[in-house]
């Protein structure tokens, strides 16, 4: 009881420093009174008197701004060391109240809520910590440090994912550009001009760049493998094959590149994928997983692959990424591998024919004459390649109808080159009966 009266008598003391140096602007003095007063209210142990002096202090009439950033400063630091969980969440609830729209504490208060979203979070309550974390926009906070906006927006992501909520989970990420992570860091920063926002120092806990390109190109991975974007998964985990870290380390970066080759081939013919296929099959390091060579090899050749064949030979790869880096290649994935390896058929068959039957594509397919049509039209709607089928005499035609103006177009053309190789011929006959003259008269 005497120590409580004791602690009550001395930060009364001090409100009434604090009361004189606030009322004649002393900046100095005012953080030094505020500071005091935490600090005797801490080794004390008087945790509640500690809440209360802060909101007391934080009210004050005419408080100074530097006062209540030293006051949420200090408070900050007795977090990791409040006795038990309780205590911690009320400490963290009351410094979210005072900081509560003051721009600026606006680091500090994002700093709370992300730690107060951790401890729902090991709660178990995944819904409320990412509710938590929705409410702050550290985007627009000027004076936060890159690298932390990066990864409280990450950490953002990851609560929405864990909560399946994806729709929620992509608008956040398209917050951060993936061009913010190949800034090259080596660079010496400038020094801010004045008038300029003093950028802060990102804590010790933050990632590097690097670390948080990472994460974030695993995060977009989880949200893809949601909808089964291959191609987007696989140009993910090329992001991450490119880390100079990953590159360095044969561990590493092998299981990421087998992702790649998988990821390559369960993705739909287009542009983009093609590319990529071409890029991964000049990369020197798959000569250390010939196999995967191999199979990329075979896709890029305009060869028809026997499905049987090719399973039959992939089939353990396949079942051994599950013990891989990344896991699985998901549920649908041996399903949409034949799905692949026929429409690379088809289109192989489109190649080499313009007319063919449609029992003999289903031949070339290995598959009956149904499910040959049924693929066969499905990629006609989805514009990987232009055909007819007359069903009664079942032929299928890959021809594209020419309109008459690109016939005439290629007539006109025709009779260019035509006319070109004729007077070139005149020249040469006309030059031959000139050297024959010249010869005559000698």
């Amino acid at each position: 009881m005497e120590g409580g009266c004791d602690l009550d008598a001395q930060i009364e003391k001090l409100l009434n420093v604090e009361k004189q140096m606030r009322l004649s602007g002393d900046v100095a003095g005012t953080k030094k009174a505020v500071t005091d007063i935490l600090e005797l209210c801490f080794k004390a142990g008087a945790w509640k008197t500690l809440n209360d002096q802060i909101l007391v202090l934080s009210k004050r009439r005419g408080q100074l701004k530097q006062a209540v950033t030293a006051l949420v400063q200090q408070a900050m630091q007795y977090i990791d060391q409040t006795p038990d969980l309780e205590t911690r969440i009320e400490l963290i609830k009351t410094l979210n109240n005072v900081s509560a729209g003051k721009i600026y504490v606006e680091i500090e208060r994002a700093r709370l809520i992300k730690r107060l979203a951790k401890i729902k979070e090991e709660q178990g309550l995944i819904a409320e910590a990412a509710d938590l974390m929705q409410e702050t926009a550290v985007e627009t906070f000027g004076a936060m440090a890159k690298t932390e906006k990066i990864a409280f927006i990450l950490e953002q992501v990851r609560l929405c994912e864990d909560r399946q909520d994806y729709v929620r989970a992509q608008i956040l990420s398209r917050k951060i550009s993936p061009r913010v992570f190949d800034v090259d860091t080596s660079k010496e920063k400038k020094k801010p001009k004045e008038g300029d926002n003093v950028v802060e120092e990102a804590p010790a806990d933050v990632p590097s760049l690097l670390e948080l390109k990472r994460i974030y190109y695993e995060l977009m991975i989880r949200y893809y493998s949601h909808n089964n974007d291959y191609l987007e998964i696989c140009r993910c985990y090329k992001a991450i094959y490119e880390i100079p870290s990953v590159k360095e380390d044969p561990a590493q970066w092998i299981p990421i590149l087998r992702k790649i080759c998988w990821y390559l081939v369960l993705s739909p013919y287009d542009p983009m994928q093609s590319s990529l296929l071409n890029s991964t099959l000049e990369d020197k390091n798959l000569s250390e997983i010939p196999n995967f060579r191999l199979l990329l090899k075979q896709v890029v050749t305009m060869e028809v692959i026997q499905w049987t064949t090719l399973w039959n030979k992939f089939k353990d790869e396949f079942e051994n990424e599950k013990n891989m880096l990344g896991g699985s290649l998901g549920d649908k994935a041996a399903e949409d591998l034949k799905l692949r390896i026929i429409e690379h058929n088809i289109l192989v068959v489109s190649k080499y024919y313009s007319r063919v039957t449609l029992k003999r594509l289903a031949e070339l397919l290995c598959l009956s004459i149904q499910e040959a049509e049924k693929h066969l039209s499905e990629m006609v709607v989805s514009k990987a390649l232009v055909a007819k089928i007359d069903r009664p005499i079942g032929i299928i035609c890959f021809q594209t109808a020419k309109d008459s103006n690109t016939v005439l177009n290629s007539w006109a053309t025709n009779l260019e080159k035509l006319l070109d190789l004729v007077e070139k011929s005149c020249h040469q006959i006309h030059k031959e009966t000139m050297v024959h003259k010249a010869a005559l008269k000698v």
